[in-house]
């Protein structure tokens, strides 16, 4: 039986040719089960719409792994802070923006708090050491609040199409691989 994976894309979606639109369909391609969710107005998120529609998703397909991109680890943050959710078995926050991030359109989601529960097994953190968003000394003393491990890509900017990450093995293995355990 394969695990449900559900991935949560950050500020102005992550269409093709993202590494996330490229995972869900070749997860899919595979039979496995992947949720690709589309929150509502990506271009100029509400915190507490997506709030209501990550809750919602969560109730309605309860993931084993959940991926989340950019934005969507912030949203995932408050969602901890605020609400008991039900643990899922892997979390992997890819490219969170600074907890203090300034972006004006951005503002009802910061600052945040780093959650004292993720509600996961298990969960790593992947950055890079040129992302304009999030620093690598913020990056290692997130991991440390949060208490899980960093995967430190050189040179990766953001992790999104824009700095080569439409295709991206790495991160298909390891869902493969934990989709399976």
């Amino acid at each position: 039986m394969s695990k449900k994976i559900l991935l949560l894309h950050g500020w102005g979606g992550s269409d093709f040719p993202h590494w996330q639109s490229w995972v869900a369909g070749e997860i899919a391609k595979d039979y496995g089960e992947v949720c690709f969710l589309k929150f509502s107005d990506f271009d100029a998120p509400k915190l507490s719409l997506w709030k209501q529609e990550l809750q919602k998703k969560l109730q309605s397909f309860q993931p084993d792994i959940v991926v989340c991109h950019s934005l969507a680890n912030t949203l995932w943050f408050h969602l901890c802070n605020s609400t008991t959710m039900k643990t899922i078995e892997y979390l992997y926050l890819v490219a969170p923006p600074s907890l203090t991030c300034k972006v004006p359109e951005l503002q009802e989601f910061f600052p945040i708090l780093a959650p004292s529960n993720l509600y996961a097994k298990n969960s790593l953190l992947v950055g890079s050491s040129d992302d304009p968003y999030m620093h690598t000394n913020e990056l290692e003393s997130l991991a440390n609040r949060l208490n899980i491990n960093v995967k430190l890509l050189k040179n990766a900017g953001h992790i999104n199409a824009q700095s080569g990450y439409g295709e991206w093995p790495w991160i298909l293995k390891e869902l493969q691989a934990k989709s399976k355990t």
